[in-house]
């Protein structure tokens, strides 16, 4: 399994935003009503969606880079289950390049080399390639999946319709 780099937002700025602008913004109205329905839904699996600690609605093109840099440690999925925490369940700022160090360092990387390459722009312009053929593929959200290069899959879907895709893509 890999995370491929897909920015939902790519035109907010590198700080970021406030999250209750950027919620009024996409939705025009708070978010109250499908962020309940999210963090019932993620209770019922064990995952907390804390949205009351969110107060940055992040730029995520650092923590794409970053997860690039993990993938080449063999960190990858460790990180992304970090970076998740932190943005979703913490609140963490992920604009924040000492924070993103921090919730590498918890993921195993090494936090002064994670520290080091977020302070330059390597792999930037991988990033915003690898974003824009997503989006030249089609694909418009996340969570977005790609099975054995064959079929995709869009949204948040039952096990079984995954399963389904999985068995597709074996057979295409």
């Amino acid at each position: 399994m890999r995370w491929l780099p897909f920015q939902l937002n790519p035109d907010l700025p590198e700080s970021g935003i406030p999250r209750e602008d950027y919620v009024a913004r996409k939705f025009g109205t708070p978010g109250k009503g499908a962020n309940a329905r999210v963090a019932a839904a993620g209770a019922q699996l064990g995952i907390t969606f804390d949205y009351e600690r969110m107060r940055v609605q992040p730029n995520t093109l650092n923590a794409h880079r970053l997860l690039h840099y993990a993938e080449r440690a063999g960190r990858q999925d460790a990180l992304a289950e970090e970076l998740f925490k932190a943005h979703f369940t913490e609140g963490a700022n992920l604009t924040d390049r000492d924070t993103l160090a921090d919730v590498a360092a918890r993921a195993g990387l090494d936090r002064d080399a994670v520290a080091d390459y977020l302070a330059g722009d390597a792999d930037r312009e991988v990033i915003e390639r690898a974003d824009v053929e997503a989006r030249s593929a089609g694909i418009g959200g996340v969570p977005f999946f790609i099975f054995n290069r064959k079929v995709g899959v869009s949204g948040a879907q039952d096990p079984d319709t995954l399963l389904q895709a999985m068995e597709q893509s074996l057979g295409a």
